[in-house]
């Protein structure tokens, strides 16, 4: 499933509908803002899944990626009394009220390829794309490999308040201070675009003005990641700077072909949909148990294992795309 094609969607605050039978399970999944394409791959995974098994299927998403944005849209939800509410949460504990009020009234509570760190009670499981834990360190490490563990790097990243990307520079720094294969490695700044392509551009900007001897730029976010590569790119600096972090390859191809990006790292987005209906009909119907130790078939990617805090993981590791893998996957 992880060379599965982009489906063409229209997604946006208007709603992509799925089979229309009223005895199917009504499945809501709400983005952390629109115009972000890597939701379009998420979001095809969630539209197969739900062409094959019993579940009606929408996606809306707020115009920006606030940590209150969705809040609207997951009132909006409940008032219309879906079975399952899917989201990406744009904030770790901003909508726990909101949260709460949706499972008193019956619906199912996932979070997508971001969980709300420190509030897991809040919701009633987590599909991740792969073990959070871990991505940090992997991160550092990909850049490290690219400048020759030495020299001045930075962090371009979402928002301030974005959960996974939190995370995930917690594992930065602490990987970075521990581990002595990254001594001579200095992080020098961690900045926000938004998840925005002008303001990650112009933060991307911003720091190589500030920092002249600057070697490497992580950007854990696909917005910001192609943002980076862009400036890289027109600045003709692509010898001294090196961008990675987490992309789309559809989007970052152009980029490893000529030679801008040499390499960056991701999961398969549309595996993350595909799972989360299939974990979600099946809880609702009763064939799955959402308990940790328990086990799920699903199709195309084998037997799933609920782990501790009901967090379920589509792959075991990321994807590293370069010259030599980047025509193999079209998402």
């Amino acid at each position: 499933m992880l060379k599965k094609s982009l489906l063409a969607l229209t997604v946006g605050l208007a709603l992509t509908t799925v089979a229309v039978a009223q005895d199917q399970i009504d499945i809501v999944f709400i983005g952390k803002n629109t115009g972000n394409p890597y939701f379009d791959s998420l979001t095809g995974g969630f539209v197969d899944a739900c062409k094959e098994i019993a579940c009606n299927f929408e996606f809306v998403a707020p115009a920006t990626a606030e940590a209150t944005s969705q809040i609207p849209f997951i009132t909006a939800q409940i008032q219309r009394g879906v079975d399952v509410i899917a989201i990406s949460p744009n904030s770790p504990d901003a909508l726990n009220q909101v949260f709460d009020e949706a499972r008193s009234k019956g619906i199912l509570v996932l979070t997508v390829n971001g969980d709300i760190t420190g509030s897991e009670s809040h919701r009633d499981a987590t599909i991740l794309p792969t073990n959070f834990d871990k991505v940090g360190a992997d991160q550092v490490e990909m850049v490290g490999s690219l400048i020759g563990y030495e020299g001045e790097i930075a962090i371009l990243s979402a928002t301030t308040e974005a959960p996974d990307q939190n995370k995930w520079i917690v594992g930065m720094n602490e990987t970075l201070a521990s581990d002595p294969k990254y001594a001579k490695m200095k992080l020098v700044a961690t900045v926000y675009g938004d998840d925005q392509p002008e303001k990650s551009t112009t933060e991307m900007e911003a720091l190589l003005s500030t920092y002249p001897n600057l070697k490497g730029v992580i950007a854990p976010t696909t917005v910001g990641i192609a943002a980076a590569a862009q400036v890289v790119q027109s600045r003709g600096i692509a010898d001294k700077v090196m961008v990675t972090g987490l992309g789309l390859p559809s989007e970052m191809r152009a980029f490893i072909k000529d030679g801008t990006v040499k390499a960056f790292q991701l999961w398969s987005p549309y595996n993350e949909g595909w799972l989360a209906a299939h974990f979600a009909v099946g809880v609702k119907n009763g064939s799955v148990k959402n308990e940790v130790g328990a086990t799920f078939e699903v199709p195309n990617l084998g037997t799933i294992t609920i782990d501790a805090n009901n967090s379920i993981n589509t792959q075991a590791a990321l994807t590293t795309f370069d010259s030599n893998n980047i025509d193999d996957f079209n998402f």
